[in-house]
């Protein structure tokens, strides 16, 4: 069974009395597992689709199945349910808070689970996670005494801390060198391959890309290519995967 199935998603925004439509009619699957590429150009509505999908806008037509629940007329309520019991979220700007520690960042989330976790087993879970990704011995320490590359491992902790099935990554590595950058993607490969976990990022870097098993181009609304990595002829513009 398919984790996530779009049928004909559209999302037009109104601009006082003129209606802009960004999103056409997208209609794609993704199974548990992938590791998918979300790429276009600026204004390719793909930030837009990541939204939909991340239940953090609804469209304005068509059906969001997400792990067998419709999802396209969900209330706000209902939208912060399901994206704290089923999904994660990683950005480039890495959205920690500036005086809380990484234990701390990391076991946040928790405290809006629908799980009723004592401080200590949400410390421990949150431990447990820092250990996950490399930063066992960083659990005191604030943002500010972290590099770039150990802040964006405590964002992934933090996302995981609820093991969704899936992990969104919004331009990841935007705000790394290119070691660490390369580092985090290698990171994400390995949750991917030995979790299971199913991740979305969203990037216009073909470095990105390239670590993709599955890249998604969307262009002017549509989408425009869908295919593996190695595969360069794309699909049938605004067809189903």
């Amino acid at each position: 069974m398919d984790l996530i199935t779009l049928h004909g998603i559209e999302k037009t925004y109104q601009m006082g009395d003129i209606s802009v439509p960004v999103l056409k009619g997208i209609s794609l699957a993704i199974r548990q597992g992938e590791l998918i590429a979300l790429t276009g150009s600026s204004g390719s509505g793909k930030s837009t689709l990541m939204n939909i999908l991340g239940c953090l806008d609804r469209p304005t037509a068509g059906e969001y199945w997400l792990d067998g629940q419709e999802t396209s007329k969900l209330s706000s309520d209902e939208r912060a349910l399901l994206r704290n019991r089923k999904l994660g979220f990683v950005f480039q700007s890495f959205n920690l808070l500036a005086r809380t520690s990484a234990i701390e960042n990391v076991a946040m989330p928790l405290a809006y689970s629908a799980e009723s976790l004592s401080e200590r087993e949400a410390r421990g879970r949150a431990a447990e996670m820092l250990g996950r990704v490399g930063l066992a011995d960083r659990l005191g320490h604030l943002p500010s005494q972290l590099s770039g590359g150990q802040q964006q491992r405590v964002a992934i902790a933090r996302a995981l801390i609820n093991h969704p099935p899936v992990l969104f990554a919004d331009e990841p590595t935007g705000n790394l060198d290119s070691r660490t950058s390369e580092e985090v993607l290698q990171m994400f490969e390995q949750l991917n391959s030995e979790d299971g976990i199913t991740i979305i990022m969203v990037t216009h870097d073909p470095k990105v890309a390239g670590h993709a098993k599955r890249v998604i181009r969307i262009e002017d609304g549509l989408i425009q290519g869908d295919g593996a990595v190695a595969d360069s002829s794309p699909e049938t513009p605004g067809g189903a995967a």
